[in-house]
């Protein structure tokens, strides 16, 4: 390839993850060891709150009451698309039977799984979309119980809209505790909840540790790190529009890496010296994360042609991925490592992220190879089952026995044998290994 970096990351998202993962490991096993109080002592020192840790009925109504009528129809909205398209998922997802030999039968069963535990970010920003991503998913999957946990802020508590959110997407339980202690308290049942069965959601970079250190124990979304984009376009592409989508995904914080992928110099270069001007233009957070995200994390690459974008896409494997170019079905057919697809100037990964109903809870960090999204199917657990009759059996008694010896595993072998000469004791069965 011919890559040519026209801007190059100084820095990747693995950067300090040694230090994160010692951190993090050492809040676990304090909270694991301590329970409830060790829990309470981290919430004081980093949340700073000293409310109720699970909001009564009563507090969630209080809060519900506080949001404004028109940003609730917007939630509403947002929770009906995500509903739908979570719905049309689950109905791919169908309880299978087929008659493997004749008189076996196997079968698939889709279960959900008892309690999820949703993560939904509340510190600098208050995602309350994140709310609506996972406890929607999670209830139209069946989890029979679902707790939303989200940071609280000290002089109010969790914001009123991710309450409001969480409790119409269906949350059972609305705990304000954040960070690794909110993770630690799902996944060990703190506060009288149900050991989560799965962690799902984003968070910063102490949250997904926290998940990646507990994912065995306790089932994930997927292991994740800081959010990322691509952005793919071409020579008819507006560069006004690639720089201010560019700018948009970079304030997801400081080290939440961008990148343009492209075959037109002039393009590259006129959103190079778009982007620092749509950044200064924020308000002061958002500036401040994406200025390090751009200097830091940004990378723009100069490809000779189509196929070698597409190729540097595939290889970045992004969350986010954007095509501005012209034979959008090329793309769409030709592209494969990505955790949500955006097609066309038309779209844009903020409409995903909100409200166009896709989920928003995306694979990271190159995740995309291997896996997708947050979706109801996360929630299941696909079990399979069997069962036939004795002269269905008879074939695979004889195969089994077979090839468990050949394995030199005889006690598998030898329970084909008894059931050979329980049900056929008139009929000889060459059972060794080289039968």
């Amino acid at each position: 390839m011919t890559r040519e970096y026209l801007k190059k990351a100084s820095l990747t998202a693995k950067s300090n993850a040694s230090e994160t993962h010692d951190i993090v490991k050492g809040i676990l096993d304090d909270i694991e060891a301590g329970r409830d109080a060790a829990a309470l002592e981290y919430a004081a020192k980093f949340d700073k709150y000293e409310g109720n840790v699970l909001l009564t009925p009563e507090e969630v109504e209080a809060a519900c009451a506080k949001v404004p009528e028109k940003l609730k129809q917007d939630i509403q909205f947002a929770h009906n698309n995500v509903k739908r398209f979570a719905e049309t998922q689950k109905a791919t997802l169908t309880n299978v039977e087929i008659e493997v030999v004749p008189g076996v039968i196997a079968g698939q069963k889709a279960i959900p799984v008892d309690a999820a535990g949703c993560y939904v970010p509340g510190g600098r920003y208050s995602h309350i979309a994140s709310a609506i991503m996972t406890v929607t998913t999670a209830k139209v999957a069946g989890c029979k119980h679902i707790t939303a946990c989200s940071p609280p802020r000290a002089d109010e508590g969790v914001a009123p809209a991710i309450i409001y959110a969480a409790h119409i997407c269906g949350a059972d339980k609305i705990m304000a505790m954040g960070g690794v202690q909110g993770v630690a308290a799902m996944t060990f049942g703190l506060f009288g909840l149900p050991k989560a069965k799965i962690l799902v959601g984003p968070g910063n970079q102490f949250v997904a540790e926290a998940k990646r250190i507990l994912f065995g124990r306790v089932g994930i979304d997927m292991i994740a790190g800081p959010t990322d984009s691509l952005i793919l376009a071409d020579k008819d592409a507006d560069a006004h529009i690639v720089a201010t989508d560019l700018v948009s995904q970079a304030e997801h914080g400081y080290n939440s890496p961008v990148w343009l992928v492209t075959d037109d110099r002039a393009l590259a270069e006129k959103v190079m010296a778009q982007v620092p001007d749509y950044i200064n233009d924020l308000p002061d957070v958002n500036r401040e994360n994406a200025t390090a995200a751009w200097r830091d994390y940004a990378e723009v690459i100069l490809c000779a042609d189509r196929e070698e974008m597409a190729a540097t896409s595939d290889d970045y494997a992004p969350e986010h991925l954007t095509v501005m170019a012209e034979d959008i079905d090329w793309w769409l057919d030709r592209l494969t490592c990505y955790g949500s697809l955006f097609l066309g100037e038309e779209s844009t990964v903020s409409y995903g992220d909100k409200a166009a109903g896709t989920n928003h809870v995306l694979p990271t960090s190159g995740a995309a190879n291997y896996t997708g999204g947050l979706s109801v199917h996360k929630y299941m657990k696909i079990v399979t089952w069997q069962r036939g009759t004795r002269e269905g059996y008879k074939p695979v008694a004889e195969a089994t026995a077979r090839i468990s010896r050949l394995e030199g595993m005889e006690g598998h072998a030898r329970s084909a044998d008894v059931r050979l000469a329980k049900y056929f004791p008139d009929e000889t069965f060459d059972l060794t290994a080289n039968g």
